[in-house]
């Protein structure tokens, strides 16, 4: 896959360096040339410096012929604006895009743009350690997915993922095993064995 990443702080010369190292075809954007020293020396992607938002830049970089974008610089402002010329002007259609205010993924999501947000990912899995909670959610895009553990009785015991009745709107994720280990359920030949417990997931709203 040919991609274009936009922001090479931390999480951007990471990602640079790990889908480099899968073998695709990567191009790193930053503003500034001196960013480019986080990455690693084992990176064999391209490097370009210049604004992101500039279209002469994002063609530079290859934009044209690049197969999915990620802006993730540490400015909410330029990401958008960036994912909106790669989507509108370039018609990059996979395009994934970081915001730290969770109060602007409305925004992001009314241009159809996928985002990740690491300030509600951070709050809900600290809140969820703190609280110890058997029913978790997590927000994806405009989405809520929760998630429910249940554990398993004798009188599940046996059974296979695909043979429960949870009742609508609720699927089989996964089942965690006494030893900690973690089948997904989309294995239909998981077992469910007494001790176990079965992660079951569906969408809130």
């Amino acid at each position: 896959m040919n991609v274009l990443i936009v922001g090479c702080g931390k999480v951007g010369a990471e990602l640079a360096a790990t889908l480099s190292r899968e073998g695709h075809s990567v191009t790193i954007v930053d503003a500034n040339e001196s960013a480019f020293e986080k990455l690693p020396p084992d990176y064999s992607g391209y490097c370009t410096a210049g604004i992101p938002i500039d279209r002469d830049v994002l063609r530079e970089a290859g934009i044209e012929n690049c197969d999915a974008l990620a802006a993730v610089s540490p400015d909410d402002n330029t990401n958008i604006m960036v994912c909106q010329v790669a989507k509108e002007y370039f018609e990059v259609e996979n395009i994934v895009a970081r915001i730290y205010d969770p109060r602007r993924e409305n925004v992001f999501t009314h241009f159809g743009l996928r985002t990740i947000c690491p300030t509600n990912l951070t709050v809900e899995t600290v809140k969820n350690l703190l609280m110890e909670e058997e029913n978790k959610q997590i927000l994806v895009g405009q989405n809520t997915f929760s998630f429910h553990t249940i554990p398993i009785t004798r009188k599940m015991a046996g059974l296979l993922t695909s043979e429960l009745d949870l009742g609508e709107g609720q699927a089989p994720f996964a089942v965690r095993h006494a030893d900690g280990s973690v089948v997904l359920a989309a294995n239909s030949t998981a077992v469910l064995h007494a001790g176990d417990t079965l992660i079951t997931a569906a969408v809130v709203d």
